[in-house]
């Protein structure tokens, strides 16, 4: 304000020496054609006199509201939240604003939330989906508004998904414990569904890869369990005479599952039972024993899904494609030599 007067784009522009044309594409990022002494003079200028560029007109005019939606599975994933994070930043660059919706796995919660951020005019959606809302998914797409999945794929619908070479971090798991000396690897996985991209494809490259090195694949070693039943249900497996040497976890919740098992039960890692889990956690690096982990690129993921998402909101479309991004094996602790 300046003698109670709102600063408007054009007393930037009377100030800097500029035409307000200028100032309107230094505000909106557009550099191609300016000079760095212009762009000087023009931030100067903005914080003289303390202008507040007027985002409801900018909406107004371009028919945009510079606002997007994320819609999570599970935001306690470490995973997700890295991917939210790389998105928000990309987001911050271009001056849109996000709004990030947990979902719980939960279709109906999915929907509202969709339903909610749509009434809100968002101009795009990074969707994790949860499954079972294909025709909500096909209704996003029919009114042309751009959605980039990441980390699940759904291939009724021709849509940009962004994840991890599930198969491969399998398969580097498998490796490193062959090389351990292993032939009885276990692998444990919450529940199965079709949706769940990441679970299917995972126990589908550990089989891949079993066969692959000539290994035994046991079924009774594959322990598919709701997280919370997890510890219990291991503990009745490990009872028996025959069990694994080595065990993969399929992710960041599961292996806190896995490590309270152990801790419960006095198995010592990796002694008694050797250890890599597919994600890498915030803590891993420090906890005894260090834990190997599958990192997930998630931070490159999330850059991907925002950059594909500002295309098709720039409508500089591509044909929509899978782009998978591979995992980077951490040795540490948790696994030995037989």
């Amino acid at each position: 304000m300046k003698n109670g007067k709102k600063i408007t784009i054009s007393d930037v522009a009377k100030h800097a020496e500029i035409s307000k044309s200028t100032v309107s594409q230094y505000l909106n990022k557009r550099f191609e054609y300016m000079g760095e002494e212009t762009k000087q003079r023009i931030r100067e200028s903005i914080m003289e006199l303390g202008y507040s560029p007027n985002f409801l007109a900018r909406s107004l005019k371009q028919k945009k509201t510079f606002t997007i939606g994320i819609i999570v599975a599970n935001i306690l994933h470490g995973f997700s939240t890295h991917v939210i994070r790389a998105v928000e930043d990309a987001c911050n660059e271009q001056n849109i604003h996000v709004i990030v919706c947990n979902t719980d796995e939960d279709p109906k919660k999915e929907q509202k939330y969709v339903q909610m951020l749509q009434a809100k005019q968002v101009d795009g959606f990074i969707i994790f989906p949860a499954g079972d809302n294909e025709a909500l998914y096909r209704e996003l797409l029919e009114q042309n508004i751009p959605l980039v999945f990441v980390d699940r794929i759904i291939p009724e619908l021709q849509v940009s998904t962004v994840l991890t070479d599930n198969e491969q971090a399998s398969d580097m798991a498998v490796s490193h414990f062959v090389e351990k000396g292993h032939q009885h690897i276990g692998f444990a996985v919450p529940p199965l569904k079709p949706t769940m991209t990441p679970r299917t494809e995972r126990l589908s490259g550990f089989k891949k890869a079993m066969r692959k090195y000539g290994l035994p694949l046991q079924e009774e070693f594959i322990y598919s369990h709701d997280l919370e039943t997890m510890p219990a249900r291991l503990k009745t497996e490990f009872q028996k005479q025959h069990k694994p040497t080595a065990l993969l976890a399929s992710n960041d919740l599961t292996l806190i599952e896995v490590l309270n098992f152990c801790k419960e039960e006095g198995i010592r890692i990796p002694e008694d039972l050797s250890i890599i889990s597919i994600d890498d956690m915030p803590l891993a690096s420090v906890y005894n024993p260090a834990i190997t982990a599958i990192d997930q690129p998630a931070f490159a993921i999330g850059e991907k899904a925002a950059s594909l998402l500002f295309d098709l909101m720039n409508e500089e479309e591509a044909p929509p494609a899978v782009h998978r991004y591979a995992p980077a094996f951490l040795e540490r602790d948790t696994t030995a030599s037989l």
